[in-house]
């Protein structure tokens, strides 16, 4: 999952960076609204993490321009102890949740999985695939209750493909979503990372679409529907 923190206290954002980065999200970072702003407006992020008390322009402005111009990707607004109306203010904008400083990592984590899940139309933090599994909070993988071992990189992208498993995604999108801005993307790495993992989880649970990108599947459940046919 990709994540866009705008926040103008640099300590703050370094620590951010640093919690995400660990727990293995691709990070953007901002210091000011204006650029907060376009980063969001330009790129597809999974969720955003957004300071209310912005330079150049207030995160309510942020947020209103986004939710004006169709940005519906999830957002967690950081709010001071005693800053209610900020957080009155955050929701009337467009805001999904919030947290108030100082915070625990591994609240902003969880909030985070959640946002992410909602986002994406699931509940629970254990995403299941006939007898793959994967388990958003502890960042592992499963078949068959067995532990695969996989990088921080295959486990971006098996997670991407996780959430939007209805989907065919293409090269451009898993990119997108799973490297940050700084990173050289060239879509030929998608290629070898899914290589990895059908190597790792099974070549027949990965599709290849001709043109189109890949989609993650159960092969179980197309065999059942062949026996039906």
């Amino acid at each position: 999952m990709r994540v866009l923190i705008v926040e103008d206290d640099k300590d703050l954002n370094r620590q951010l960076t640093e919690i995400l980065d660990h727990a293995g999200y691709a990070v953007d970072q901002s210091g000011d609204g204006e650029d907060g702003w376009f980063l969001g407006d330009t790129e597809p992020y999974d969720a955003v993490v957004l300071d209310l008390g912005l330079p150049t322009l207030d995160g309510v402005s942020v947020l209103e321009r986004w939710r004006e111009a169709g940005r519906d990707f999830p957002v967690l607004i950081l709010t001071a102890r005693d800053r209610w109306s900020e957080k009155v203010a955050g929701f009337d904008a467009g805001a999904d949740d919030y947290l108030t400083k100082p915070f625990h990592p591994e609240e902003l984590l969880a909030r985070l999985r959640a946002l992410t899940r909602r986002a994406a139309g699931h509940a629970s933090s254990m995403l299941e695939l006939g007898d793959l599994a994967i388990d958003t909070r502890g960042a592992r993988v499963f078949i068959a209750e067995r532990l695969v071992k996989l990088t921080s990189h295959e486990f971006r992208l098996l997670s991407y493909m996780m959430h939007h498993r209805d989907r065919v995604l293409s090269r451009t999108e898993l990119v997108e979503h799973i490297y940050d801005q700084d990173f050289d993307r060239d879509s030929n790495t998608i290629e070898v990372f899914i290589g990895r993992l059908r190597k790792k989880i099974g070549s027949n649970r990965i599709e290849t679409v001709r043109g189109l990108g890949y989609r993650l599947v159960d092969p179980e459940a197309g065999r059942a529907s062949a026996q039906a046919g």
